[in-house]
This record gives C-alpha cells, sequence and structure tokens, in this order.
C-alpha cells in the first residue's frame, strides 16, 4: 500500500462528498475509501450541512448546482460551524463563472466534470497536506503520542525529531510500541528481544531500557515508565 494520509492522531480522515448525481457520489466514496479514509455522502446542500455538523469532515468535495440550493450556500453554511474545512469544487466543464465564484468565495480547488477519479483524490490529498490535517504514514508505522517507528525503514522519530537506534535498542522499543500501555515483565522481553529464557538475564534488560530512556525520554515528558516488581511500560507522555 502507498504511504496513508492520516489525522496526526493515526485515525482515518473523513471526507464528505456531496452531489445529488447519486452514481457520481458513490464512486467518488469508493475511491476515497480504497485510500483508507472515512466517508460519507449527501445529495441536498440541506443534507450536506446537516451531515457537516455530525461528521466533522477534514475535507468536502462539494457539487456546485444543487437541487435546493447551490455549492457557494453550502460553503457558507459550512465555513459558519467549520471556518477552516477544505473545500473541492465540482464544477461543470464550460461554467468558468462557477469556478472564479467558488474560489472567490473561500473554496480551496475545483476540478471540472467530468473529472478522473485519481484526479480529484490528487488533488484532495495535496489539500489536506496543505491544510496539516493529514499526517503521512506508512502502513508499517507504529505510534504512540508523539512516538513514531516505521518497521521498513528502521527510521524513528519523536516529536518530529529523529531518534538514532542500535538494532537491539529498535526491537526493544518495537515491542514495546506494540504493546502501549501493557506492562511487560523482564522475562517477556527477555524471550521476544533476546529470545532466550529468562535466568539471571535481568540486568540485560534494565541495562538497555536506561539507554532507550535516554535517547526517547531525555529532556521530554517520560513514556517509558518502571513498574516495581512487574517490569515496564511504554504510553503516550
Amino acid at each position: 500500500m502507498s504511504e496513508q494520509l492520516t489525522r496526526p492522531d493515526g485515525s482515518p480522515l473523513r471526507v464528505l462528498v456531496v452531489d445529488d448525481e447519486v452514481n457520481i457520489a458513490e464512486l467518488v466514496a469508493m475511491a476515497l475509501r480504497l485510500e483508507g479514509w472515512e466517508v460519507k455522502m449527501a445529495h441536498t446542500g440541506t443534507d450536506a450541512v446537516a451531515t457537516a455538523r455530525d461528521f466533522r469532515p477534514d475535507a468536502v468535495a462539494l457539487d456546485m448546482m444543487l437541487p435546493d440550493f447551490d455549492g457557494l450556500e453550502v460553503l457558507r453554511r459550512l465555513r459558519a460551524h467549520r471556518d477552516g474545512v477544505p473545500v473541492v469544487f465540482l464544477t461543470a466543464k464550460d461554467a468558468v463563472e462557477d469556478r472564479i465564484a467558488g474560489l472567490t468565495a473561500g473554496g480551496d480547488d475545483y476540478v471540472t466534470k467530468p473529472f478522473s477519479l485519481e484526479e480529484l483524490v490528487a488533488r484532495l490529498r495535496g489539500l489536506m497536506r496543505r491544510t496539516g490535517a493529514g499526517t503521512t504514514l506508512s502502513t508499517a508505522t507504529l505510534v504512540v503520542g508523539d512516538l513514531t517507528l516505521d518497521e521498513e525503514s528502521h527510521e524513528v522519530f519523536r516529536a518530529g525529531a529523529e531518534i538514532k537506534l542500535t538494532a537491539t535498542e529498535f526491537e526493544l522499543l518495537r515491542y514495546l510500541m506494540r504493546n502501549p500501555r501493557r506492562v511487560l515483565s523482564k522475562a517477556q522481553i527477555l524471550d521476544r528481544v533476546w529470545e532466550y529464557d529468562f535466568g539471571g538475564q535481568a540486568n540485560v534488560v534494565e541495562l538497555y531500557i536506561s539507554y532507550l530512556r535516554k535517547k526517547i525520554d531525555a529532556g521530554r515528558d517520560p513514556m517509558i515508565h518502571t513498574m516495581r516488581g512487574a517490569g515496564y511500560v511504554l504510553k503516550p507522555a
């Protein structure tokens, strides 16, 4: 799978698709769901405004021509509730004045019908990147709080700053991050990271936990915690 755009907390981006042509709305929704996004559809302006209030979308694909009121009025009402939500207008090929009106009214972009689904998805991706709604993560990325670990590239970041780890430190952190908020005993850690049975080797776990703490937690709110007599737990700061 290609890199996936998500909300900063890792949950799927939400997109509202507004078009009175049901088959077009469904095709667009299907393409967006393939991106891993959560999608709701509306086929009238009234429905769009009501849905947006509950759904709180990160972006809106909005047809200019709707049966009850036009896309400009939908935009005005949407922005009254969610000021910065990015909007891509879907406009008729020959309606140049619609595009100008849409952008003047505060729309962020437009595509002309008939459009390719790939183009619309690309426009929405670009918009959400620019507005900071999305965080680019590969599917092999573990996220706990502001700590991210890429299982393919072996890159680790905390609050955007890269952290260099040895191979063993990486494996230990990966195990902790796969089990956030769960207390892991020294025996479990030895078994998973070093792959040998517990027996007088507890100090190697303590040693590597101390190495990780110096790199992950130094000068920051701690994420790695010692549970006396039980083991260690990693949780968001």
